[in-house]
C-alpha cells in the first residue's frame, strides 16, 4: 500500500478536524482497547443478522451485514491503534499498510474485501453491499450459494481481530505516516 495515500488520509483528518468540521480521514486518537473491544462485539452481533435475515426472507441485507462485520473488524483494529476513520477507503488501506509492514497478522481476504476500488473492473465487497442495497433483488441464488463460505471468513475475521485485539501490547501507527 502506498504510503502516501494513508498519510493523504491523515492530513484529511487532520485538515477536517482542525477547521471544525467532521473529518473525512483517519485521526490519531487515543488507543482504546475497551472501544475495540466493542467493535468486536458489534462484528458479531451483526453476523448474527446473516441468519435472521436468510430466515425471514431478508437475502438482500445479507451482503451489507457480511461487509459490516469485516468493516467493524478493522475499526476494532484501528482503535488498537489509536486511529479513528471515517471514510471506508482510508480504514482498509491504513490496515493494508501495517499489515504490508509486519505490524499485523491479519488475513489480506479481509482487507481486500473491504477495499473500496476506483477502477470499474476492480470488485470487492463494497460493490456486492451496493448493488444489494440498491439493486431491485429481494432473493440471490449467489448469496445462498456463498452463504456458508462467507460466514465461515466473517467468523475468521472476527477471531483474528479478537487476538490482534486482546494481545497484552501497544500497537503504534508508523512514524512516517503522520510525518
Amino acid at each position: 500500500m502506498e504510503k502516501n495515500e494513508v498519510k493523504n488520509c491523515f492530513k484529511s483528518g487532520i485538515k477536517d478536524s482542525g477547521a471544525g468540521k467532521k473529518h473525512k480521514g483517519l485521526v490519531i486518537k487515543k488507543p482504546d482497547d475497551a472501544l475495540a473491544k466493542r467493535y468486536l462485539e458489534k462484528a458479531k452481533k451483526n453476523l448474527e443478522l446473516c441468519e435472521l435475515y436468510k430466515n425471514n426472507g431478508f437475502e438482500y441485507m445479507i451482503p451489507e451485514a457480511w461487509y459490516y462485520t469485516l468493516y467493524y473488524c478493522a475499526l476494532a483494529i484501528l482503535s488498537k491503534f489509536g486511529v479513528e476513520s471515517r471514510n471506508q477507503r482510508c480504514t482498509a488501506s491504513f490496515l493494508k499498510y501495517i499489515k504490508d509492514k509486519g505490524l499485523i497478522d491479519y488475513n489480506e481476504e479481509f482487507i481486500s474485501r473491504i477495499m473500496v476500488y476506483a477502477d470499474k473492473e476492480e470488485i470487492s465487497d463494497v460493490d456486492e453491499r451496493e448493488e444489494a442495497r440498491y439493486g431491485p433483488y429481494i432473493e440471490s441464488e449467489e448469496v445462498s450459494r456463498q452463504y456458508s463460505r462467507r460466514i465461515e471468513i466473517c467468523r475468521q475475521a472476527i477471531s483474528e481481530a479478537e487476538e490482534l485485539v486482546y494481545l497484552d501490547k501497544e500497537l503504534k501507527v508508523p512514524e512516517e505516516l503522520l510525518q
